[in-house]
C-alpha cells in the first residue's frame, strides 16, 4: 500500500462514510456507482469523534487476534500489495485491500436484517507488466448478512454467535482469521494465520494466492504506535508483514498463469485524521534484493515541503527494525505523469536516500498508468527499484501510493 502504510484507507474510507450516507439506505443493487467527488485532504479534516477509542500509547499486540478487527476504533485496513511473475517471466502487480468504517462507536441494535453499525469498501488492481494495462475495481457493502465483515476466531470471547454465523462456507470455523466483501477475501486457516489465501475477481481479472511470511511482524512507530501529527490521539496502530512468500493463480480475460513472488502486507486501525497543513502523502514500500525491506510515508504540507511527522522503517533480513525519521530518508522526485482521465499530475519517478545505510536509489513505476479513479481518486501502483547499496549494486520491486495531488 498500505498499504498498503495504507494511509489511503484513512482517506478512502472516510470519504465512503460521507458518500454512504444515502446509499446506506438502499439495497446493493439500488446504489449508483460512486465517483470521486471528495478530495483526501478534505475527507481526513480533524473532526470530534466522540465514543471512538483513539491510539494514544503504545499497547501489546497478539497474533493471529490483532489480524481480525478492532470494532473501538472508526476506521480499519487491511492492505495487501506485491509481485508475482509466472513461467517465462510474464510479471503482475496487484493490490487488495479492505476498509471498515464505524459509524457509531458501539453496534447499534436494528430491527430491519440491512441495519448495519459498520461498512466495508474494497480495492482489488492489478498491473499487467508485458499487457500494458492496469485493472482496478471497487466494491462497498453494509456489514449486514454476511456480505462483509471481519472476524478473529482465535478467541472465542472476541466474535458474538450471530458474527460466526455470518462467515459463509465450510470455511466458519476452520479458518482463524478472515476478512471479506461479498466473494473477495482474505482468510488464513491455522492459529499461526500463514498461509493467507487472498481471492478475488471482477470482469475477467482474478486473483488466487497464497501468502506465507518469512519475516516476523514489524510494529511500526513506536511499538506499534504510528504518530500522525501532534495532537494527542492522532496516531494509528500500525503493524506490517513486508516479506511473504507468494504463490498461486492470476487470471485475465480467459487466460490463467501459475505465478510465484513475494508480497506485503499493512494493518492499520485509528480514530485519527490529517493534522492542519498537511494535505497528502507519497508512500513507499520497497523490497531489496540484499533481503532488506523500506517502508517511509512522506506526509507532504501545503507548500509541498515534507512533514516532520514523516516515519519510516528499514526492516533487516533477520526482521529486526530501524525507525527512521523524516531527515533520515531523502525523496526526490525527477519525473511527473499527467493523467488522461482526470487531468491530475503525480510524481512518477524518484530518487530515494537513507545516507546513514549508504542506500541510494530510484524508483520507478512499471506502468506510468496507475490511477484508481474510484469513490477517492488516488495513485497506487507496481514499481522497480535500482541502485546501490554500501557501493554494490541493489535491485528491487514495491508499491509506491500518491494522494493530494
Amino acid at each position: 500500500m498500505a498499504r498498503p502504510l495504507g494511509l489511503v484507507g484513512l482517506a478512502v474510507i472516510a470519504a465512503a462514510a460521507v458518500l454512504l450516507g444515502v446509499t446506506l439506505l438502499r439495497t446493493p443493487a439500488e446504489a449508483p456507482r460512486l465517483r470521486a467527488t471528495l478530495s483526501v485532504a478534505d475527507a481526513l479534516r480533524s473532526r470530534d469523534d466522540p465514543g471512538f477509542a483513539r491510539a494514544r500509547e503504545p499497547r501489546p499486540f497478539a497474533f493471529p487476534r490483532d489480524h481480525g478487527p478492532h470494532p473501538g476504533f472508526r476506521t480499519e485496513w487491511w492492505y495487501y500489495t506485491g509481485h508475482v511473475r509466472a513461467p517465462g517471466g510474464r510479471h503482475f502487480g496487484y493490490q487488495l485491500t479492505f476498509f471498515r468504517v464505524a459509524l457509531a462507536p458501539a453496534p447499534v441494535v436494528r430491527a430491519s436484517a440491512w441495519g448495519a453499525s459498520e461498512i466495508y469498501m474494497a480495492h482489488f488492481a492489478l498491473t499487467d507488466v508485458a499487457g500494458g494495462r492496469f485493472h482496478a475495481f471497487e466494491r462497498l457493502s453494509r456489514a449486514a448478512l454476511g456480505l462483509a465483515g471481519a472476524a478473529s476466531l482465535a478467541d472465542s470471547g472476541l466474535v458474538s454467535r450471530r458474527a460466526r454465523d455470518t462467515l459463509a462456507g465450510a470455511a466458519r470455523l476452520e479458518n482463524r482469521y478472515r476478512v471479506w466483501l461479498e466473494d473477495w477475501t482474505a482468510d488464513a486457516p491455522s492459529p499461526e494465520a500463514s498461509p493467507m489465501r487472498l481471492r478475488a475477481a471482477a470482469d475477467g481479472v482474478a486473483i488466487e494466492l497464497a501468502l506465507r511470511s518469512v519475516k516476523p511482524v514489524a510494529l511500526q512507530g513506536d511499538r506499534g504506535l504510528s504518530q500522525k501529527g501532534p495532537e494527542p490521539g492522532n496516531a494509528s496502530y500500525y503493524y506490517s508483514l513486508t516479506r511473504m512468500d507468494t504463490t498461486g493463480t492470476v487470471a485475465i480475460e480467459g487466460e490463467t498463469w501459475r505465478v510465484a513472488g513475494s508480497s506485503w502486507m499493512d494493518r492499520e486501525w485509528s480514530t485519527s485524521a490529517l493534522g492542519a497543513g498537511q494535505v497528502g502523502w507519497d508512500w513507499f514500500a520497497l523490497q531489496l534484493d540484499d533481503g532488506r525491506d523500506l517502508m517511509f510515508y512522506r506526509l507532504r504540507r501545503r507548500d509541498g515541503s515534507t512533514d516532520r511527522w514523516s516515519r519510516g522503517t528499514l526492516v533487516a533480513r533477520d526482521g529486526s527494525t530501524r525507525p527512521l525519521g523524516p531527515d533520515a530518508v531523502r525523496v526526490e522526485a525527477l519525473d511527473t505523469w499527467r493523467s488522461p482521465k482526470t487531468g491530475v499530475v503525480y510524481p512518477s519517478r524518484w530518487r530515494l536516500a537513507v545516507p546513514a545505510e549508504r542506500l541510494a536509489v530510484e524508483v520507478e513505476p512499471w506502468l506510468r498508468d496507475q490511477e484508481l479513479d474510484l469513490s477517492v481518486r488516488y495513485w497506487e501502483g507496481a514499481v522497480r527499484v535500482a541502485g546501490t547499496a554500501a557501493g554494490e549494486p541493489v535491485t528491487g520491486n514495491g508499491y509506491v501510493e500518491l494522494t493530494g495531488y
